[in-house]
């Protein structure tokens, strides 16, 4: 049975089942012996050191003429949240658009993302967006990769994105132009683009990434990142059946949502399998089971906007209808925000140190739940042990997933501690840790994407606005926007991304707002009659006011978790991925740009230039400059 609110409100072990105190040393002690002084730089970009031979290896290169043109917007990414910003233009009556992206097709990390047994974290249901406008359900509740590639694709059709589409194209440049108010943005393929509007879809995840180890150049056997996958030696196909691995040994480095996914498959397939883990995950139950066809058959009309505001509003802690299922997340995260919720509907006044005292106490039994798991389901105690995590849940991204432990009790499969400084070097013949040589014939780099190194560089792009200025050199500190979608100094520009908005735990939540509240601001430049429209110094302070206000707790939990990407490896700086979070929640956040965009007074935005004009009056949105 799960502690009352009452119980979490207690210190005693005997009345929690756990010592919170033992448990904090524990955490922080798992934290302190992972840190490392080199911080993001452990990592580097896969092309620097296996070059850009596997660049795309799934579509045939398109060979194609240089663009040179004028058009009303340019969309630089085509993942989900470029696809969404064309949709919600395409609502809006905006025809002059492209979209561009460096794969062969859309679907951003979902065209990349092509690994055995590859799906969504987040229920299907809400994480595919637009369901209802392209008339499509999803066939199970946690879709598989080829099935969110083609609602990708699907969504292109649908909102006729393809007209104009420019894939395996990379935007090399891009610099406002005063004079004829528009970006003009160079390619890889030599076009010359200029773009009255400019709006930057290039997601959070996006670059792959790899350990910068010594001697990654010298192994001889076969290396590729999960992004790259290659089916040609693996065999098989996203279902797993991964044939060619039959005689080899195989090592995968990383132990994060990929691995969790990809590691099944491989054990089930490879002679031998090597797991490489410096941190465990939180797995826990996933539960994927097919649509009933009879509840798809009567859904109401609005369906999907609703279910994706009820899990927000569960995630938060907010009550919902008792027939809204959940998932893994809520059951996860949102125990500590019901405890409090609980307790303070009984009409206590929590002080600050009860408050953190019932979230630390409902974060340590969840994931006292996660380690019992752990050990109810691996058979070998000491593999056990060393997959149980010791952080917050928020500390990591929470994985969950039916197979993953269970693959660790097969004979052919081996867990290799890496926690005391990771892998340290590759040879020719495998990886070292430990001072031991693990012999491989293949290593799969599961070691995920570029987060927190490329704030200011979106999509590896350096913009240039205003008098010459670099986005790069604006947000060298970290970011600086109004409401996350756009930043002074770079008029007619859109972020579509991971910047200061909140963490919705179901991203594509917040993407449809974004590419919502974008669309809005492109078409009020339109019916404005306006060539410019550009966040004023004035609005974007009062939105930095209200990010900082939201921002110390974050900080301080952040600072207590195991290094990861969430808080930039322990080098804690506003740059990091939880730097850049909201702090006030998904709800609030919602609320105030809906707000803001219901006023339609534009506040903290100005017209033709007026942002350079903008006198020193405090404007804001008035939900925001008002407090």
């Amino acid at each position: 049975m799960p502690l009352s609110p009452a119980q979490l409100l207690s210190e005693e072990p005997a009345v929690l089942g756990f010592d919170p105190v033992a448990l904090k040393a524990r955490y922080d002690f798992e934290r302190d012996r992972r840190l490392r002084p080199d911080g993001l730089a452990q990592y580097v970009r896969i092309e620097e050191k296996l070059g850009n031979a596997e660049k795309d290896p799934y579509t045939p290169w398109i060979v194609r003429e240089p663009i040179d043109e004028d058009l009303e917007v340019l969309i630089v990414g085509g993942g989900f949240a470029g696809l969404l910003a064309g949709a919600y233009l395409r609502k809006a009556g905006i025809e002059d658009l492209r979209l561009m992206d460096a794969g062969g097709d859309f679907g951003g990390t979902w065209y990349w993302n092509r690994y055995p047994n590859a799906q969504c974290d987040t229920e299907a249901y809400i994480y595919l967006p637009l369901l209802e406008e392209v008339g499509y359900i999803p066939t199970r509740n946690y879709a598989y990769s080829q099935e969110i590639f083609e609602h990708s694709r699907r969504i292109g059709r649908e909102f006729e994105l393809y007209r104009n589409a420019l894939f395996q194209t990379e935007a090399t440049a891009a610099v406002w132009d005063e004079q004829i108010t528009r970006w003009r943005v160079n390619t890889t393929r030599g076009d010359n683009l200029r773009a009255r509007h400019l709006i930057l879809a290039t997601g959070g995840l996006t670059r792959p990434k790899l350990p910068n180890l010594p001697g990654v150049d010298t192994f001889e056997g076969r290396i590729f990142h999960t992004s790259r996958w290659d089916y040609g030696y693996t065999g098989g196909d996203n279902a797993g059946g991964l044939t060619g691995l039959a005689d080899k040994r195989v090592g995968v480095i990383g132990t994060g949502a990929t691995a969790i996914q990809c590691v099944p498959p491989i054990g089930a397939s490879a002679k031998e399998l090597f797991v490489f883990q410096r941190t465990p995950s939180a797995v826990g139950a996933r539960g994927n089971l097919p649509t009933d066809p009879d509840w798809a058959a009567s859904l109401p009309s609005g369906w999907q906007r609703q279910r994706s505001e009820y899990f927000v509003a569960a995630i938060e802690g907010h009550e919902v209808p008792l027939d809204f299922p959940g998932d893994g997340w809520i059951d996860l995260i949102a125990s500590n925000q019901k405890a409090v919720r609980a307790l303070r509907a009984a009409g206590l006044r929590l002080t600050p140190e009860e408050l953190a005292r019932v979230t630390a106490n409902a974060d340590y039994e969840k994931m006292e739940q996660i380690r019992r798991r752990v050990a109810a389901i691996v058979k070998d105690p000491k593999t056990a042990e060393l997959l149980k995590p010791f952080y917050r849940p928020l500390c990591k991204r929470p994985c969950f997933h039916d197979e993953y432990l269970e693959t660790f009790n097969r004979p052919n499969v081996h867990l290799v501690d890496a926690s005391e400084g990771g892998v340290e070097r590759l040879t020719e013949a495998g990886v070292v840790v430990g001072g031991r040589v693990y012999a491989l014939d293949c290593l799969i780099l599961a070691t995920g994407f570029e987060v927190g190194s490329s704030v200011g560089k979106p999509g590896g792009l350096d913009l240039i606005g205003r008098n010459g200025l670099k986005l790069s050199e604006k947000w060298r500190d970290g970011f600086v926007t109004m409401f996350g979608f756009t930043t002074a100094g770079f008029p007619n520009c859109y972020f579509n991304s991971r910047t200061e908005g909140p963490l919705p735990q179901n991203i594509p939540t917040l993407l449809e707002e974004a590419a919502l509240h974008i669309a809005y601001l492109v078409g009020e430049a339109r019916t404005k009659h306006a060539q410019t429209i550009e966040t004023t110094p004035e609005g974007e302070r009062a939105w930095q006011a209200e990010m900082n206000s939201k921002r110390r707790d974050s900080e301080r939990f952040y600072s207590q978790c195991t290094p990861g990407y969430f808080n930039n490896e322990g080098q804690l700086s506003t740059s990091a991925f939880y730097g850049s979070l909201y702090g006030g929640g998904t709800i609030r956040f919602f609320d105030i740009i809906r707000q803001w965009r219901e006023s339609g007074r534009l506040e903290g935005m100005a017209l033709d230039g007026a942002a350079e004009k903008a006198s020193a009056e405090p404007v804001g949105p008035p939900e925001i400059a008002n407090r």
